[in-house]
C-alpha cells in the first residue's frame, strides 16, 4: 500500500504499486523512516492538514482553532519544519509571531518500505489510521453543514462493491482515476472560476476478504448451479433417446 499527496492543497490516500507514476505537480517525496514518525502524530497531522487545505498560519491561530495551548503547537510547528513538511513563511510575522506554510512538495509512502522494519510499524499504523479519520471528518463536516442545491446537488459520496479484480486491473483503475482528477487539476497560477470552490476528492480502493460464510454461500450457489445444469443435461439427453425410439 502506498499513501500519497498529490498536490499542495490536499491529503489523499490510495493503494497502488511503488510503480505508480507520481502526478505532475510539485517534486516527490518518498517518507523514510525518521521522516514519516516526524509526521506520525496526531497533532502534527491536524496542523498539518490545516495548512494544506486552508494556507498558512500562525501557532497562535492554528492554536485558537485546535484548543491547544499555543507553545505546544509551536513545537510541533517547529518540528514539521525539521522533518522538511513545512517552512517559515518570510517577510511575513515577526520574531514573535512567525507564519508557516506547507512546502511544495508530494509526500509518498510506500508501506512496503516498513515491511520489515518493526520499530516504524507504530509509526506507519498511526500515521494511516490518522488520515482516514481525516478523511471521515471531511465528510463529516460536509454533511452537517449548510449548502444551496446547485451544491448540494453534484457533491457525491459514492462506492461500487461488485468489482472483482486482480492487482494489476486494480492499480489500472486507480493510475485512470488519478488522471481524471489530473485532467481536472488547474496548471499553478491559473485564474479560477470566479464561481469555483477549493473541492476535495477522496479515493480508497482496496481488496475486501471475503466472509467464510459469504463464501461458503457462494460455493453452494454454484453447485447448486452446477447441478441444475447436470439435471437439464440429463433430461434433455432423455428426451432425445425417446425421439429416438
Amino acid at each position: 500500500m502506498t499513501t500519497e499527496r498529490p498536490d499542495s492543497s490536499d491529503s489523499s490516500a490510495t493503494s497502488a504499486s511503488a510503480a505508480t507514476p507520481a502526478p505532475a505537480g510539485p517534486p516527490q517525496r518518498r517518507l523514510d523512516a525518521r521522516s514519516l514518525r516526524g509526521l506520525a502524530h496526531p497533532l502534527r497531522m491536524q496542523i498539518f492538514e490545516l495548512l494544506n487545505l486552508d494556507g498558512p498560519a500562525t501557532a497562535t491561530r492554528l492554536a485558537e482553532r485546535l484548543g491547544e495551548n499555543t507553545g505546544t503547537v509551536s513545537w510541533h510547528l517547529r518540528h514539521l519544519a525539521e522533518h522538511g513538511f513545512i517552512e517559515e513563511e518570510t517577510g511575513r510575522g515577526t520574531k514573535r509571531e512567525r507564519w508557516w506554510r506547507r512546502v511544495e512538495v508530494s509526500n509518498r509512502l510506500d508501506t512496503a518500505d516498513f515491511r520489515h522494519d518493526p520499530d516504524s510499524r507504530g509509526a506507519v499504523s498511526l500515521y494511516l489510521h490518522q488520515l482516514v479519520q481525516q478523511y471521515f471528518n471531511r465528510v463529516n463536516d460536509y454533511i452537517a453543514e449548510d449548502w444551496p442545491d446547485e451544491w448540494r446537488n453534484v457533491g457525491t459520496i459514492s462506492d461500487w462493491r461488485r468489482l472483482r479484480l486482480n492487482p494489476a486491473q486494480l492499480q489500472a483503475l486507480n493510475d485512470e482515476i488519478f488522471a481524471v482528477v489530473e485532467r481536472h487539476t488547474q496548471a499553478p497560477g491559473t485564474e479560477p472560476d470566479p464561481a469555483a470552490l477549493p473541492i476535495v476528492v477522496q479515493l480508497q480502493s482496496f481488496p475486501r476478504r471475503p466472509r467464510a460464510d459469504a463464501a461458503r454461500s457462494d460455493e453452494a450457489r454454484a453447485d447448486a448451479a452446477r447441478s441444475g445444469n447436470a439435471r437439464t443435461d440429463e433430461a434433455r439427453a432423455d428426451g432425445d433417446a425417446r425421439s429416438a425410439e
